[in-house]
């Protein structure tokens, strides 16, 4: 299991899961939904990485997300939590909605993140061709996991309720996570980030689920038309929008590679 801490911004605390060993880490911002255990993938990193996870705001482990009122309201909550993680240099992973603001702070400040990986970043609206609308689906336990992943019962099993945990609160936690994406994406996940895309430098490892049902391809490649340094763009088989869970061995092994290459 991880080591869990916390970290205290502006007098809210923030959960932050770590495991595995190396002298520059992996912060792993989290797509929809969070991380309510620690999966597959993480597991997967920390063969070869020190991998960190601090929760987002209304997402497991964080619960609180109110006081968030806009898109940069967000970004600096996400800035302060890097900061306070002190390390001194990393690599950051953000999926998903945690693309979105992962593309944001690498376009805007200068951090100490080293290497990037986007996976499905929200951020880009085309109106010739719609993403879906993840906030729209007809409520029921089903909907999301059959939207954002092609193997549902592997969101399931990481949304799994512990033998001590409350049904109503349990549930409660899912619907939360989704209105916390909500507060800064809502409606079209449309963040206006393509004015900034040229100002990121990093190189950058651009992924798509092959199967992704919310956002066509087409947005993956505005982010690789976009991005100022050097991006490398890759596809993951029998994946949907969030392969960290429908296919974790394939993206861990295609996320080592690409950092091993830049290491060289």
């Amino acid at each position: 299991m991880p080591e869990t801490r916390s970290l205290t911004i502006r007098d809210r605390e923030v959960r932050v899961l770590e495991e595995g060993r190396s002298d520059v880490p992996v912060v792993f911002l989290a797509g929809i939904g969070g991380i309510p255990a620690w999966t597959p993938f993480l597991e997967g990193l920390a063969k070869n990485r020190r991998v960190i996870v601090p929760s987002l705001p209304g997402f497991p482990g964080a619960t609180e997300f109110r006081h968030l009122d806009s898109l940069y309201d967000w970004v600096v909550h996400t800035l302060e939590t890097l900061e306070l993680l002190g390390e001194p240099t990393f690599d950051l992973i953000g999926s998903s909605v945690g693309g979105a603001l992962a593309c944001e702070i690498a376009s805007l400040v200068d951090t100490q993140v080293r290497r990037l990986v986007l996976i499905a970043p929200f951020g880009v609206f085309l109106e010739d061709d719609p993403a879906a609308d993840i906030w729209a689906q007809v409520p029921g336990p089903a909907s999301i996991p059959n939207l954002v992943c092609s193997h549902p019962e592997r969101w399931d099993a990481i949304w799994e309720k512990p033998a001590d945990g409350d049904e109503i609160e349990w549930s409660i936690l899912q619907t939360r996570s989704m209105e916390a994406a909500a507060r800064f994406l809502f409606p079209f996940g449309n963040t206006g980030v393509t004015s900034r895309l040229h100002r990121i430098h990093n190189s950058t490892l651009l992924v798509r689920g092959a199967e992704d049902r919310v956002l066509p391809s087409a947005y993956n490649a505005v982010f690789a038309e976009g991005i100022g340094g050097p991006v490398r763009t890759i596809e993951i088989e029998d994946a949907g929008h969030l392969p960290e869970i429908d296919n974790p061995e394939t993206l861990v092994r295609e996320i080592n590679a690409f950092l091993l290459d830049q290491e060289n």
